[in-house]
């Protein structure tokens, strides 16, 4: 059984701002209490579960990543720059070295 179909090209009207607001500027206040999560990643690595169940407590796990190499800074996942651990006051922080640009970081959610 042939059957053919046609299909005509859907009709739109043009878009057109509201009155009022191509002027309006944006309100960053809604946003800015907005919580995130920040992370940082020291490395990763792949093993067999054979061998993952056969680690106990004193047992060391090789990273990929060397030893003096930055630390991914991710917010909400998504990797916003590279950093180096540094201790302030007996805590653990993260120094920014590189910081990835904001029309980088959109590129990566696609």
């Amino acid at each position: 059984m042939n059957t053919e179909t046609t299909a005509a090209a859907a009709q739109f009207d043009a878009l057109q701002s509201e009155p009022g607001l191509a002027n309006a500027d944006l309100n960053l206040d809604v946003i800015l209490d907005v919580p995130v999560t920040l992370s940082l990643e020291v490395g990763r690595t792949r093993m067999p579960i054979r061998n993952l169940l056969q680690l106990n407590q004193g047992s060391v796990i090789e990273l990929e990543r060397g030893a003096g190499e930055p630390l991914d800074v991710y917010v909400n996942g998504t990797l916003i720059a590279h950093g180096e651990v540094v201790v302030i006051n007996d805590r653990f922080g993260v120094r920014l070295t590189d910081v990835v640009s904001p029309s980088e970081r959109i590129r990566r959610l696609r």
